[in-house]
């Protein structure tokens, strides 16, 4: 009897047990599909990220600003005053080997005339400083000497002339370049006053921006600065190989020998004095 209520006792509890977990199952099921349909889908399933566009050079340079226009007219300028000054600060362009063979062997038979006037038709650096030497004969050894320094001295002004510039743009290119810099960083803090600080990628955008003309403006200086010093020392040492073989030809002249002579077609501009006129004129009336 016992037995029976105790087994009967146990079935109602089963059931009831039974009928409560499929009822909590039942209310649990919908509430997780919702929470499966709300979040997110994982990472991997996203879908890629767009690449970053890769920087061309046209990109980086309009980055610069209006400054890079500068600048490219500085390097373009850069590059030809370059090649400039190499090619005339070429030995053989200064100092022709025919050019000093040909003086020389007029110097030998003592042809002065001739020797000038090839020195007048053939242009050299070489060929002014002797041409300026011959025509001064007359006046002595001093003066034939300071027309040649002088000489080569207005040599190494034409020479320097161009070379000059690549210094100033060495000087006037990181300049420009920070100029571009200073305004575009202007511009950056004037829109972060304004706007605040939302993304702070975006100003370092905006300041690596900026930062490209001072960078352009060192790379157009460097070569200049290195191509000027070069040239320079150049220049240096052609006037003294000028100066060598020119004195070489005017060693042991016989100055004494061209009094009262004239060479060359100089126009000799110093007359007697007009007082000196005067007086013959006085004493032969």
């Amino acid at each position: 009897m016992k037995t029976n209520k105790l087994t009967r006792t146990l079935r109602i509890l089963t059931s009831t047990l039974s009928i409560a977990g499929v009822a909590t199952c039942a209310g649990i099921l919908p509430v997780v599909h919702a929470q499966q349909a709300a979040t997110p889908a994982p990472a991997a399933e996203k879908a890629p990220a767009e690449e970053k566009k890769e920087m061309t050079l046209l990109d980086r340079y309009n980055e610069g600003g209006w400054v890079m226009h500068f600048l490219l007219l500085s390097s373009v300028l850069t590059i030809w005053f370059g090649i400039d000054g190499v090619l005339k600060t070429t030995r053989k362009r200064a100092i022709p080997p025919p050019q000093v063979a040909q003086l020389r062997e007029f110097f030998r038979q003592g042809d002065y005339v001739g020797a000038y006037n090839y020195a007048k038709g053939n242009y050299s650096p070489f060929c002014d400083v002797v041409r300026t030497g011959i025509s001064f004969l007359p006046d002595g050894k001093v003066m034939t000497e300071e027309a040649m320094f002088g000489e080569i001295a207005r040599v190494n002004g034409t020479l320097m002339g161009r070379v000059s510039y690549l210094s100033v743009i060495g000087v006037c290119s990181p300049m420009i370049g920070l100029t571009g810099t200073v305004l575009g960083m202007m511009k950056a803090f004037d829109t972060l006053g304004s706007s605040g600080v939302g993304d702070p990628s975006k100003l370092s955008s905006a300041i690596g921006h900026v930062l490209v003309a001072t960078a352009s403006g060192l790379f157009v200086a460097i070569p200049a600065f290195i191509l000027y010093y070069v040239l320079r020392n150049r220049i240096t040492v052609i006037l003294h190989d000028i100066q060598e073989a020119a004195a070489g030809l005017f060693r042991k002249m016989p100055y004494e020998s061209f009094t009262d002579y004239q060479l060359g077609d100089d126009e000799i501009y110093a007359a007697p004095p007009n007082w000196i006129a005067t007086e013959d004129a006085g004493h032969q009336g």
